[in-house]
């Protein structure tokens, strides 16, 4: 099929999707799929949500876009709504997560210079994060399997942390950290939590050393763990969240929201991007920001995260391990005698959509507004499939 005209850097399934309705797909066969997947937590409104579409359609036929020597009005709208809804001072658009993230180390960079000199360059993640795929990105990710040498050399002056360790807070930062960067949910690392006392003591030591604090959103944000933003929730407060995937239903869009510390940092000229915040995304922005905001959405997700992840725990199978996650951000480890990556591959060939993550992680990650027959359908699915694994 298409694997041998387009690069597989993705070891994609030779299966070729056509179209979606809600969060169930066909692929050109006709075959049916329930979504767990949404395109990897971008299709936050499943797949041809009408007032998405109309909204898409309405801007493709006015404008979908205009190079950033100017502003646009619905770029413009969305933008003021956004820092309304999130409190954050300001905003930089951008295209995808590892361009947010690329955005949030150069500002960390240039805050570091500002308030410190030379020696203030050092940017620290946690081990098991996961950042982007940029060469910036990459460095920073906390995961060796991601830093193959045929990618060397990489960006200096990252370091990592251990996530939820309290004794590595205590000796970490110093006058040469210019950021600490938290994700808020280890996505790409296992579905692993952050726990919030430990992000706010680690957030406070790095802010004594002279440092900001950002957070990234790229998976978390825009209602994927059942808040606007996760670290709300976890309660650091950071300076920057990067972010991207589910923010604008599907179309590409990422960057990075600003407040305190880090307002004022960029200037004209150091950093900018073609394509970033045209009017199609920001208007998509809009459509997905309003459904975020309407009554008991929020809180619907958390409802359905918890009801799946409770069904999966009451199974007992002896196939799963641990189970966890926040709103509809799902991880259950597999055993180790047993592959998640083929629980994914008979899963797909059973009609389920999923992904793997971290050692040996099956990934749920389905659109917010998935339905309860979709969901209901989908569990069963995974009940069948792991009951003959």
């Amino acid at each position: 099929m298409g694997s041998k005209i387009v690069v597989n850097n993705y070891g994609s399934f030779d299966v070729k999707m056509a179209y979606g309705q809600g969060s169930t797909c066909y692929d050109v066969d006709g075959k049916k799929y329930i979504d767990f997947l949404a395109g990897i937590a971008v299709n936050s409104l499943g797949h041809n949500f009408k007032p998405l579409v109309d909204a898409i359609s309405a801007q493709a036929a006015r404008q979908i876009h205009v190079c950033n020597y100017f502003l646009s009005d619905v770029g413009v709208e969305f933008a003021e709504k956004l820092l309304k809804a999130t409190g954050f001072s300001s905003v930089y658009f951008g295209n995808s997560g590892a361009e947010g993230n690329e955005a949030a180390f150069k500002l960390a960079r240039k805050y570091g210079y500002l308030n410190g000199g030379e020696k203030r360059r050092t940017i620290y993640t946690l081990e098991s994060s996961f950042h982007g795929r940029t060469l910036a990105t990459l460095t920073a990710t906390g995961q060796e399997k991601f830093h193959p040498a045929c990618f060397a050399p990489y960006a200096e002056h990252f370091k990592t942390i251990k996530p939820n360790d309290w004794k590595a807070i205590k000796t970490a930062f110093d006058d040469t950290t210019a950021a600490l960067m938290i994700e808020c949910v280890q996505g790409e690392g296992g579905v692993n939590l952050i726990d919030a006392d430990w992000a706010k003591a680690a957030a406070e030591a790095a802010r004594k050393a002279g440092a900001i604090v950002m957070a990234d959103e790229v998976q978390t944000g825009f209602g994927r763990t059942g808040t606007i933003l996760a670290s709300d929730e976890l309660g650091f407060e950071p300076d920057v969240v990067s972010f991207a995937k589910g923010v604008a239903g599907g179309v590409p869009m990422g960057g990075i929201l600003i407040r305190g510390k880090a307002e004022g940092v960029f200037k004209a000229g150091d950093h900018q991007s073609t394509f970033a915040g045209n009017s199609l995304a920001c208007a998509a922005g809009l459509v997905v920001l309003n459904e975020l905001q309407k009554p008991g959405f929020l809180e619907s997700v958390k409802q359905k995260g918890e009801k799946i992840r409770n069904e999966i725990k009451s199974w007992k199978n002896p196939n799963v391990g641990d189970v966890r996650g926040k709103g509809l951000m799902i991880g259950a480890d597999i055993i180790e005698e047993k592959s998640a990556v083929e629980l994914e591959k008979k899963l797909l060939t059973n009609g389920l959509l999923t992904s793997t993550a971290g050692k040996n992680t099956l990934r749920l990650v389905p659109p917010l507004n998935i339905s309860q027959s979709e969901i209901d359908e989908g569990l069963e699915i995974l009940k069948k499939t792991l009951e003959t694994f």
